[in-house]
């Protein structure tokens, strides 16, 4: 079966994307892992695709390198709304997309996209970890040290925690302690800051399903609202990720607004 795809990055998160609006394509989570593969395929965070939606614009459905289906992210919500208006799928500048996390709002505006990621899930049970209310500098020992982390959900659970260091910090070692953690039934992703000032931090994230990342939407997101709920940081933050900067602002209507950049790569067709 050949697949016509667009390769896609925000921030250095890549993306291949696959339009199925008018054709299905089986198997996706397989046809995944195979195109993600960075040394055997095309090489991405993830997989994208585009499906008609009978509750908004279209439907996005986003599988990781493992084969794994998740609910929403911030990065790809942008390369999203770039890929469909870029390619004349839409001549709407403002979407409304579907995912797993609900009905997410991106807005193309000159360069860059501004996306309403919605209201933070700070209950506990609700995002999920093992334990109830909000989870705010909580005591959780992983490999043996115990680190104070913030949870935070933005469709998709996150756990933050802060640190002097994080630039020799060895993720691919930490990082799956975290995520299969039994604290985090459903897994989570981990984001390492460092702050910076109160308008700026540095991020390091490893991804459930992925690893490392150059960048992470919803997790940029989370570690906006935990510095607000930590006294860290102002509701406005930049974000400065191994790929790029993001823009996170945490309004008063308790809706968190993400801004960056999307680009395309390159095109192709390939055989799976």
């Amino acid at each position: 079966m050949e697949l016509e795809f667009t390769k896609m990055h925000g921030a250095g998160n890549d993306f291949i994307f696959l339009d199925c609006l008018k054709k299905d394509v089986p198997n996706l989570g397989a046809v995944a892992g195979k195109l993600c593969d960075r040394r055997f395929g095309i090489g991405a965070d993830q997989l994208l695709t585009i499906h008609p939606s009978k509750v908004a614009d279209f439907k996005m459905d986003i599988y990781n390198a493992d084969g794994s289906q998740v609910e929403m992210c911030g990065n790809g919500i942008r390369c999203f709304a770039k890929y469909v208006y870029d390619h004349g799928i839409t001549k709407k500048r403002e979407l409304e997309v579907e995912t797993l996390a609900g009905i997410i709002r991106p807005r193309i505006v000159g360069e860059m996209v501004e996306v309403d990621m919605g209201e933070p899930i700070l209950d506990g049970r609700k995002i999920p970890v093992g334990a109830e209310g909000r989870i705010i500098n909580y005591p959780l020992t992983v490999d043996g040290a115990t680190y104070e982390v913030t949870c935070v959900s933005m469709g998709n659970p996150h756990c933050v925690l802060y640190l002097d260091d994080i630039d020799s910090l060895d993720l691919a070692k930490i990082g799956p302690k975290f995520e299969h953690h039994p604290f985090f039934p459903k897994r989570v992703n981990t984001e390492f800051i460092k702050i910076l000032n109160p308008a700026e931090v540095k991020m390091r994230v490893w991804e459930r399903g992925a690893g490392e990342t150059w960048a992470c939407g919803t997790g940029a997101s989370a570690v906006g609202v935990a510095g607000v709920l930590t006294g860290r940081t102002e509701r406005e933050v930049t974000v400065h990720l191994k790929g790029g900067d993001l823009l996170i602002e945490w309004r008063d209507d308790n809706r968190v607004y993400m801004t960056g950049g999307a680009e395309e790569v390159f095109h192709g067709t390939v055989r799976v």
